[in-house]
């Protein structure tokens, strides 16, 4: 592990190669770029394809704190950035007026200083704690409100906030943000033009086998490339959900679990449910149309081998 930024996009590549993430050399360019220019990742693409990964990654391969925000429908300021801890204010109150020792003035300062702000993830990934900057995971801000983006662009732009009882508090040392959105909504201009951009599609078979390598070693070649070709086919059907590489990954596990060697139609039919999470995908794919596509692409595979 290294507490130093990548040098190049092809340390960059090295340093999620070693923590076992396969990226392709665009996705490699845009994290070292949004490394050394100091500039938040803002990331979309459909779900389980490896974008909240990215962030867990460079947090451990850097050796720096992981500070997640999950973003979700009426997230506010109060669990997102602080909020006052006022039992404690209160008690201190009453305290102050039992002693009668404390004008108004001076009470409201005391109270509210920084000994009484609960900080949440946004606020905490701007000071350090000595350990040197973070990395700051937004995670799914398309769950959110325009309105919370709007607080947002403060942050992006200059790294800080502004707590009107304090003041402004701004990071020493950035840290390293990563956004990611599954594009459930449209994202603002406003945010999207302070971060540099990258949409992280699904891999191809080569680099998704890689993966599996990397990921599952324990799992077979004969069966890796099965499911693989197998997922790939199925991202290409009318399916409402198509599963991602996260899923590629249970359901490969799944089968290994199962001591599986091969791909049948029975234990793809059993275990569909690995792979897809929707029932009108699952039906749609059970029993013949599942046969098919087991049939067509280990008449691929054959042909290949």
């Amino acid at each position: 592990m290294t507490s130093t930024i990548p040098k190049s996009i092809d340390d960059t590549l090295q340093l999620l190669q070693d923590a076992d993430y396969v990226a392709d050399r665009a996705l490699a360019t845009v994290i070292y770029l949004s490394m050394k220019m100091g500039r938040p990742l803002f990331l979309e693409g459909e779900a389980g394809v490896g974008k909240t990964e990215i962030a867990k990654v460079l947090a451990a391969a850097l050796d720096r704190r992981l500070i997640r925000l999950q973003c979700y429908e009426g997230l506010d300021i109060n669990s997102a950035v602080y909020e006052w801890n006022y039992s404690a204010q209160m008690i201190q109150i009453r305290l102050a007026e039992a002693a009668g020792g404390k004008n108004n003035d001076a009470l409201a300062g005391d109270i509210f200083s920084e000994r009484f702000l609960i900080k949440r993830p946004l606020l905490e990934a701007l000071e350090d704690d000595g350990s040197g900057p973070s990395v700051l995971l937004i995670d799914e801000l398309d769950r959110t409100d325009e309105a919370f983006e709007a607080f947002l662009l403060e942050l992006l732009s200059d790294f800080q906030v502004t707590i009107p009882e304090i003041g402004t508090i701004t990071a020493k040392q950035p840290p390293i943000v990563v956004i990611t959105s599954n594009r459930t909504r449209e994202v603002h201009d406003a945010l999207k033009r302070r971060c540099l951009y990258h949409w992280v599609g699904y891999p191809d078979a080569e680099r998704e086998l890689a993966i599996i390598k990397a990921r599952k070693p324990e799992v077979g070649e004969e069966l890796s490339r099965q499911v693989v070709a197998y997922v790939q086919a199925l991202r290409g059907e009318d399916l409402f959900k198509r599963p991602g590489v996260a899923e590629t990954i249970d359901w490969v596990s799944a089968l290994n679990e199962l001591d599986t060697i091969t791909l049948d139609p029975q234990t793809v039919n059993d275990t569909l449910g690995v792979l897809l999470k929707y029932q009108d995908d699952i039906a749609r794919m059970e029993g013949s149309e599942s046969k098919r596509l087991l049939d067509q692409i280990q008449s691929e595979l054959a042909a290949i081998a």
